[in-house]
């Protein structure tokens, strides 16, 4: 991919505009490279807590099992000051070899050449193609017909439950899972049946203040009505209004005081269900080692479906090629290896609860005993991401201006009509704005 003569100056640009409003960027500079040999491939990733320890030692295995190449990773704080130095680093051509993005960033961020896309065919050469991925998790590395990122995983919105709890509310079956919901009504009863035999709530699902839980249940619930959002460039927010409303009534429902507690922050959920005072908890895979830790006896699965259509929200951990202005072919090759390597020993990534992308690993026998993990990942056949737009993902601001919109329904019994209204609207101002990244349109 050649860049136009100006890139380095818009990319810059791009990356500030992007990035406008967020924290100061000194120190933002790429790690020196002073004193490394070619072989030494330069890695950020912005994994922390139990996370950042599987993938120290996920690549502590790597370095070890060859030898033509030795990774030096970098950890930056989640969320803006990550993605702030990763943008201004590719502004400037002196990226890291290989970095972690979101899945759900990175259409926001190719148009600008933030990114460098990947070699379609070396990448068959090392046993990674479409066909050893599930299809949505495929798909959603391409953006403008051209592969800009190769998902580590799938880390899905999902249901655990108490398996002490299920089991004396008879909602279990002879196999120990969860019996199945596919109504609205069906689940509700359920959660009902659980509710009276745990001492605290039926179920835990944290929502104050933190718009994205609420847009991970909201979307994941409304996918299941066989839709999604749309979200044109320059054009208005495609949503089946009817849909919407249906979904965001139903969350009210379940936040009456006895199924869920009608307020409740992402933390005291965790702690409640953790402690074994409610039967199920709405979270995301990321929560498992919590729950171990607690010498919890539970399960997971997928989120009932309830409206017909099989959907789970979740986002992916992806390798991506931040830009750099003049690329070692050496090192390439290197980075290369060095993801395909990472995706065949996704294994332990698994331990820690994310559903691997690569097939190879979710269809063997070892995964299969890998328990609850292997009873939630049908979930990665049926993932739906953020809605695709500059402003969306992980981290970004668009799920927040979902929580603003949406909150005083589940908090108080706002309209929720009136609220999927004021998120229109909202949306239709961003959608009005160009991308930073593309401000000629030139991606559309």
């Amino acid at each position: 991919m050649t860049p136009p003569p100006d890139l380095t100056r818009r990319q810059f640009l791009t990356a500030a505009s992007l990035l406008a409003g967020t924290a100061a960027l000194a120190g933002c500079a790429p790690a020196s490279a002073s004193g490394s040999t070619a072989q030494t491939l330069q890695f950020w990733h912005l994994l922390s807590g139990g996370d950042g320890v599987t993938m120290s030692q996920l690549l502590d295995a790597a370095n070890a099992a060859q030898d033509a190449y030795r990774i030096r990773p970098t950890v930056l704080a989640w969320g803006t000051p990550y993605y702030t130095k990763l943008a201004m680093a590719g502004a400037g051509g002196r990226a890291p070899d290989i970095a972690i993005m979101h899945a759900t960033r990175v259409a926001g961020w190719a148009p600008g050449g933030l990114l460098d896309d990947w070699d379609l065919d070396r990448l068959a050469e090392l046993g990674v193609d479409e066909s050893t991925f599930p299809a949505p998790i495929w798909q959603k590395g391409i953006v403008g017909g051209r592969r800009f990122s190769v998902a580590l995983d799938a880390h899905p919105f999902v249901l655990m439950f108490n398996t002490d709890i299920c089991d004396a509310a008879g909602v279990l079956d002879s196999d120990g899972r969860l019996k199945p919901a596919s109504t609205p009504e069906q689940f509700l009863d359920q959660l009902r049946e659980v509710g009276a035999v745990a001492g605290g709530h039926a179920l835990s699902y944290g929502y104050l203040g933190d718009g994205a839980q609420m847009w991970r249940l909201f979307y994941g619930l409304y996918a299941q009505h066989g839709m999604a959002i749309d979200l044109p460039v320059g054009g208005e927010m495609g949503i089946d209004r009817d849909a919407a409303v249906e979904t965001l009534m139903f969350m009210q429902s379940l936040l009456d005081g006895e199924i869920a507690a009608a307020q409740n922050d992402y933390g005291t959920a965790i702690a409640e269900f953790a402690t074994g005072e409610s039967g199920m908890l709405m979270t995301g895979v990321w929560e498992l080692r919590t729950m171990q830790n607690a010498g919890l006896p539970f399960d997971a699965t997928m989120i009932p479906t309830i409206y017909g259509t099989p959907a789970v929200y979740a986002d992916s951990h992806s390798f991506v090629l931040p830009h750099q202005a003049d690329a070692d072919a050496h090192r390439r090759d290197l980075t290369y290896r060095f993801v395909a390597d990472m995706l065949q020993g996704s294994f332990g990534w698994a331990e820690a609860g994310h559903i691997p992308a690569y097939l190879p690993v979710t269809e063997s026998s070892e995964y299969a005993g890998l328990l609850p993990q292997a009873h939630y990942a049908e979930a990665a056949e049926h993932v739906v991401y953020d809605p695709e737009a500059w402003f969306t993902g992980s981290g970004s601001n668009f799920q927040g201006e979902f929580g603003a919109a949406v909150q005083g329904v589940l908090l108080s019994g706002d309209d929720p009509g009136a609220a999927i209204d004021r998120f229109t609207d909202r949306v239709n101002t961003l959608l009005a704005q160009p991308n930073p990244a593309d401000p000629e349109g030139r991606w559309q």
